[in-house]
């Protein structure tokens, strides 16, 4: 019996296995720069590919099917291309050194704590002892 989990596409990676042939992934993309890039880095490669669009639930997506002996490949490719098109988790570039020092911070105030306390420490290791 075939596991009816194995086709369940939760949208967490953006390929997945062909519903018809096994032999085929399926790489989609709902923005159309990162569709651009990805068919112009395989084009590059000289990978053969199939392209088609589906509209689902008010999204349009590109959709790229490519044997699976292209499949290394193609994840570099994938990499490459999101790489490329990412947004940094933290947009202002002053905000993110401000958490950074933040965190620095934290961390030098507990290793000095902990050195600091460290007779103390030892003290109530012996008493347990």
């Amino acid at each position: 019996m075939e596991n009816p989990i194995e086709h369940l596409d939760l949208g967490f990676v953006n390929f997945t296995k062909h519903p018809e042939n096994p032999n085929f992934v399926v790489y989609r993309f709902t923005d159309l720069e990162r569709a651009n890039s990805f068919r112009a880095e395989l084009i590059a490669h000289n990978i053969s590919f199939e392209e088609d669009t589906e509209k689902k639930r008010q999204l349009l997506y590109t959709l790229f099917a490519i044997h699976t002996k292209y499949y290394k490949q193609t994840m570099k490719i994938n990499i490459k291309v999101e790489g490329k098109h990412k947004k940094p988790l933290i947009p202002f570039r002053i905000f993110r050194w401000a958490v950074l020092l933040f965190g620095l911070g934290i961390l030098l105030l507990a290793i000095l704590s902990y050195s600091k306390h460290m007779s103390y420490l030892n003290e109530q290791t012996e008493q347990i002892k």
